[in-house]
């Protein structure tokens, strides 16, 4: 009997429940994957509370996993069972098998072990795109990344110190500070005890950063628009204290002409060329021993509900993965 995480309901950490699922044969397309370790993410509660709603109830939640092929549909001729692969979309990754779409998932090379690879897709290829695309990082690029120390924050300081960036990165703690430090962070502000638009200001000589990336979403908003330079843009790809309330555009003319966009990972990589781009420039990286990717946490996955109170409460630092 294959069991995972479902909600009945959204609400908190107690709406988890690991109860027994049913996963069917894969039809034309798909492939069943029998999970190896499952990455665990933010968006993870937004999903959970219905911030980000999940279409109808009871439903699987997760974003990301690495997984054994098992079974193939017709069609499908890519991937055999026995295949090591990993993905980072679509949801129902909280279980220890699960069917999904072949063109969503990718061949793990050898090199990457499984927790790894679960704990690296969502936030790697994120990073992958903000620091790429998004905004175009190099030596010249001053920027500031909210949340250094988190799984996504402390990947971005070392592909951006990798591009020659200089990276100040927000942090909650002096024990935080000290783990983005040494993940290529070049400063670091702790919000808890410093105004961190202040600063930022001090560490620029006044003039502001390139770039701002902004997961925190209420809480440092709109004081991350006064840590940009004129014509600065504004990444607002997530929101752990809350969404941002509606605002009037006005504000951007009034603070220097500034940039703002609110980007997906799911539109970047959206076709099968842009994901499996994505995947090859992360693991590159990864197996260049550029990157790394710092598991900090691991848990059962029957044990989803406490790693979601942990990640909330912001106990955890780097990367944390279910283990079915």
């Amino acid at each position: 009997m294959v069991h995972g995480i479902r909600i009945h309901a959204y609400g908190g950490p107690e709406a988890l429940k690991w109860e027994s699922v049913e996963v069917g044969q894969p039809g034309a397309g798909q492939v069943r994957l029998r999970h190896l370790a499952v990455g665990l993410n933010y968006i993870d509660t937004y999903h959970r509370t219905g911030l980000y709603p999940v279409g109808d109830l009871p439903a699987v939640i997760g974003m990301e996993a690495c997984g054994e092929v098992v079974a193939v549909g017709e069609g499908v001729g890519e991937f055999k069972a026995g295949d090591r692969v990993a993905y980072a979309n679509p949801i129902g990754s909280y279980a220890e098998e699960r069917l999904i779409a072949a063109e969503r998932v990718v061949k793990v090379p050898d090199a990457i072990e499984a927790k790894t690879a679960a704990a690296m897709m969502l936030q790697g290829m994120t990073v992958r795109y903000l620091l790429n695309v998004t905004h175009k990082v190099g030596p010249q690029t001053t920027m500031l990344f909210h949340a250094a120390a988190g799984g996504v924050g402390l990947i971005a300081c070392q592909w951006a110190k990798h591009l020659g960036a200089r990276i100040i990165g927000t942090v909650g703690s002096d024990e935080k500070a000290a783990l983005a430090k040494a993940h290529g962070c070049s400063e670091t502000i702790n919000y808890r005890t410093e105004d961190f638009a202040k600063r930022v200001g001090e560490l620029t000589d006044g003039q502001g950063v390139d770039v701002v990336y902004d997961s925190i979403g209420k809480d440092t908003f709109p004081a991350s628009l006064d840590c940009l330079k004129p014509l600065g843009l504004w990444v607002s790809f997530g929101n752990a204290s809350g969404p941002i309330a509606p605002f009037d555009l006005g504000i951007l003319a009034k603070k220097g002409s500034l940039f703002a966009t609110r980007p997906t990972l799911f539109t970047y990589v959206a076709k099968r060329e842009d994901l499996l781009a994505s995947a090859h420039d992360l693991f590159d990286l990864v197996e260049r021993g550029i990157v790394k990717i710092p598991v900090n946490q691991t848990y059962p996955l029957r044990e989803a509900a406490q790693a979601h109170r942990d990640l909330e409460t912001r106990a955890t630092t780097g990367s944390t993965v279910l283990i079915p």
